[in-house]
């Protein structure tokens, strides 16, 4: 039985452990098997990324060493050449102590580049000596000049813990000047206004290379890289104004004068040429700098002249008597009657004189030009229907954009004719029920300078192709109405004792005094916008000027008396830079003879 009992328990083991070594080899069949699959998918993995889908990592390791050269803005200028706006190279400088080593260490660095720096080579030991600091900032805004000599350091020491950050700011040579026609453009933050916002695509349009670069800042060299390339500066496209310096200083010197004697609140003069829409002088108060622009307040930067509106006053009623004399309401020789004063719906109208003068009775266009009859306006407006007058104040550009070359240009408000009544009718024959932009005015009444036809203001100069494209020409009135006008409105100042008067220059213009609206709310305060448009020589206009004063409060508040004076002095002083040949006939008399002396 023992013998018996062996065998068994010797089968026994025997079988345990066959069973043990089918188990162990099953395990590692799979553990093998499953490492060739992760070594197959590995090995597929390997073969889609070399061989069917490369470009994406290869672009990975591309853009890590890529590197865009440095690309410089266009500059621009007035008509001139007169520079007005430009970029400053300047760079900065950081040191990356992870590349010390025995021959390139702080006190060598310092030793070598304090001097040229103008730093203190204590203190700039010191800085370096953080190694804490992964990029320790050695010196910023370092000009052209010493940046050149820190890099002939380098290259001769071949330090490679020193790099140089090349960068560029936009300067503005002249300051304030035309400040609202040129805008500003920060770099850092992409934000711009005015021109620089406008022709930001010509301005950065550069043709630019691209190379690569190690981790430590050198260019690596292939076979197809430029080695020029990468040591130019390629420049945007330079931009042209139609802004004539000389005239701009005028405006902007006359401008802030008046804004400064007469304590007014903000105020603007625009000079054009209405033949071609070409803005020669865009002055805007109040004003900054656009240096520094972050100093600035909402209200410097804001170019209100075409972000807000207001109602133009009497200058709208030279649009009203050409609305009604372009639809055969009215002729040159018309009658109207002016009664002085009249009641309507419990608002009484009157002229400004009525107090003092009465009612004129029978008056001429010219009369009602030269003592800006508000009854007389009324009165023609109301020849007209609701949406005769409202078609014709489309023609004439109000209610849309001008068009002009610079942002935020409003639309302005005018209402549908379906929405008026007599009461809105008659208040817009005079200047009021409506609001208008100082550029929607501009554009309007160029057409009367222009023989009917508007063009769309700018301030940049365009070529051929561009202005084709750009610059509309809109026929508005006939040139027969438009002649008509302008000589109605010459004749009125010239009859008149106005200060826009001038010696050598038929004026074809007109005053304006209106209420300022409430910002908050229906009514109107204290204040006024006073106003003074008009364009010379009359007989071949050449140039249209619009000055408009708000809330002056020093001396009597009038058109005449506050814008008036700035549009005569503007006038003289462009007429003289342009050397307009003058188109009034000169009476020999001594008291002429005194003024030539």
């Amino acid at each position: 039985m023992r013998s018996e009992d062996r065998d068994r328990d010797r089968d026994r083991d025997k079988n345990s452990k066959a069973s043990r070594g089918k188990s162990c080899n099953k395990r590692l069949n799979i553990l093998i098997t499953l490492y060739w699959i992760v070594i197959a998918i590995l090995a597929i993995h390997l073969v889609k990324l070399q061989i069917f889908d490369p470009h994406k990592y290869r672009e990975k390791g591309r853009i890590q060493r890529a590197n865009h050269d440095f690309a410089v803005r266009g500059d621009i200028y007035d008509r001139h050449g007169i520079k007005l706006a430009t970029d400053r190279i300047y760079y900065n400088i950081y040191a990356r102590p992870v590349e010390y080593s025995k021959t390139e260490n702080p006190r060598r660095i310092a030793k070598l580049l304090a001097p040229i720096l103008g730093l203190s080579e204590a203190n700039l030991y010191s800085k370096l000596s953080n190694t804490k600091i992964p990029v320790i900032a050695v010196k910023k805004d370092v000009d052209r000049d010493t940046a050149k000599k820190v890099m002939a350091v380098l290259s001769d020491n071949n330090f490679r813990s020193i790099s140089l950050d090349k960068k560029n700011t936009r300067e503005y040579p002249q300051g304030v000047f035309a400040s609202h026609v040129l805008g500003f453009y920060n770099f850092d933050a992409g934000v711009s206004n005015g021109v620089e916002l406008t022709a930001k695509d010509k301005l950065e349009h550069a043709v630019r290379a691209t190379y690569e670069k190690t981790r430590d800042g050198r260019i690596i060299y292939k076979i197809p890289t430029d080695p020029i390339g990468p040591t130019r500066n390629p420049k945007g496209q330079d931009i042209t104004l139609t802004i004539d310096a000389a005239i701009q200083h005028v405006c902007e010197r006359e401008l802030n004068k008046i804004i400064e004697e007469k304590e007014a609140l903000r105020g603007a003069v625009i000079v054009m040429n209405p033949k071609n829409g070409e803005i020669l002088a865009y002055a805007v108060y109040p004003t900054y700098d656009p240096n520094y622009f972050q100093k600035a307040t909402n209200q410097q930067i804001k170019n209100w002249t075409l972000t807000d509106v207001y109602p133009p006053g009497s200058t709208f009623k030279t649009i009203t008597v050409t609305s009604a004399m372009e639809l055969g309401k009215i002729n040159e020789n018309s009658i109207i009657e002016d009664t002085g004063r009249m009641k309507f719906g419990g608002y009484t109208i009157e002229n400004y004189d009525y107090k003092q003068k009465g009612a004129p009775g029978k008056i001429d266009l010219v009369y009602l030009f030269e003592h800006s009859s508000n009854i007389g306006s009324v009165n023609i407006g109301a020849l007209m229907t609701h949406q005769e007058f409202y078609d014709m104040l489309k023609k004439f550009g109000f209610g849309s954009k001008s068009g002009i070359d610079l942002p935020g240009e409003s639309s302005g408000l005018l209402a549908p004719p379906k929405l008026w009544d007599k009461g809105l009718h008659m208040t817009m024959s005079y200047g009021y029920g409506t609001s208008v932009s100082i550029m929607q005015m501009v554009s309007a009444v160029s057409a009367l300078a222009n023989n009917g036809v508007r063009v769309t203001p700018h301030v940049i100069k365009y070529s051929e192709e561009e202005e084709a494209e750009k610059v509309k020409r809109i026929p508005t009135v006939s040139p027969e109405t438009a002649r008509t006008i302008t000589k109605l409105l010459a004749m009125s100042v010239n009859n008149g004792k106005s200060c826009i008067k001038m010696d050598k220059y038929n004026v074809a213009a007109k005053t304006g005094t209106s209420r300022k609206p409430l910002e908050n709310g229906p009514g109107y305060s204290g204040a006024m916008y006073t106003s003074t448009i008009g364009y010379l020589p009359a007989s071949d206009p050449q140039v249209l000027i619009y000055v408009v004063v708000d809330s002056a409060k020093v001396g009597p508040v009038w058109g005449n008396t506050i814008a008036g004076p700035v549009f005569k002095e503007v006038a003289e002083q462009t007429a003289r830079i342009l050397d307009l040949k003058p188109d009034k006939v000169q009476v020999n008399t001594p008291q002429n003879k005194k003024k030539e002396e």
